[in-house]
């Protein structure tokens, strides 16, 4: 048997300790992101039934059989190059959001601005310069932005991960022109030590 090494000894001693990650695995969750999607939810009512939602950044599925409980009927599109755990209605883009097969799908689905919802748990493969995941970071910001000027219709909301540091502030700003609120806010779930961070806008006004 390989000898683990000290990094994934950590990030087992890690999720031993996270009473989040603990109560995923009791409850048969995809992952401990299920709570983060929920205590957002929960606090700013975003999902009900019959919506019309796109979730980016959708893999492994803890947000998307989240979503499916909560639209009970309504639309769910979910986009991401990697496996995604979804129900049979789900409608599953596997493709990054960004490039053109992914976009091809979704003009191919929508007839323009008609959804409720759009939610970004997009991040960054983590390279360990702080510079550059911030760049990166904020570059998938801007995709999730974009996705919402062109398919939310007028007073639909947009949740987006972000990583706390440059271009955040300069981000919300411009986000601000296009809907009636946004916040960036810190779930229970996330991790203390993480710079992780959820904007969201809600009310969208209407094309950008």
């Amino acid at each position: 048997m390989s000898k683990r090494s000290k990094s994934s000894y950590r990030w087992l001693n890690r999720q031993r300790r996270d009473p989040f990650a603990r109560q995923a695995a009791d409850e048969g969750r995809i992952s401990r992101a299920h709570f983060k999607l929920k205590q957002i939810d929960e606090r700013f009512k975003l999902l009900g039934k019959g919506m019309r939602v796109l979730e980016l950044g959708a893999a492994p599925g803890g947000w998307t059989r989240y979503i499916e409980d909560r639209l009970a009927g309504g639309l769910l599109i979910v986009c991401d190059p990697r496996p995604v755990s979804a129900g049979a209605d789900t409608v599953v883009i596997a493709a990054p959001y960004g490039e053109a097969a992914a976009d091809e799908q979704l003009t191919a689905l929508l007839q323009g601005p008609e959804l409720d919802l759009v939610l970004s748990d997009m991040a960054p493969n983590m390279s360990g310069n702080r510079a550059t995941d911030q760049a990166r970071a904020m570059y998938l910001a801007d995709l999730a932005a974009e996705a919402a000027c062109k398919w939310l219709k007028p007073g639909g909301h947009l949740v987006v991960k972000m990583f706390q540091g440059e271009g955040v502030d300069a981000w919300v700003a411009d986000l601000r022109a296009s809907f009636r609120s946004v916040q960036l806010i810190k779930p229970k779930a996330s991790r203390p030590e993480s710079r992780e961070v959820y904007a969201v806008a809600r009310e969208f006004l209407g094309p950008c």
